[in-house]
C-alpha cells in the first residue's frame, strides 16, 4: 500500500483491510511523509513500513 501521509494510521488501515477483504495479500506500507509522534504505525501490526521523510515532532 502507498499513501502520501502517516499521521494517525486510519486511512491506510482501512485501505489495507479493503484490500484484504477482497483477497489482496498487503506486504507492505509505503509513505513519503510520516509523522512519527502520532504513532500512526501502531495501527498497522505487523506490516513493514518505509517512510521517505519522518517528522518526530520537535522543531
Amino acid at each position: 500500500m502507498i499513501d502520501d501521509l502517516l499521521a494517525t494510521g486510519g486511512t491506510i488501515e482501512a485501505c489495507a483491510k479493503l484490500a484484504q477483504e477482497a483477497g489482496a495479500e498487503v506486504v507492505g506500507c509505503g509513505f513519503v511523509v510520516e509523522l512519527s509522534f502520532l504513532d500512526g504505525r501502531k495501527k498497522l501490526g505487523n506490516f513493514p513500513i518505509k517512510s521517505l521523510i519522518t517528522y518526530d515532532g520537535e522543531t
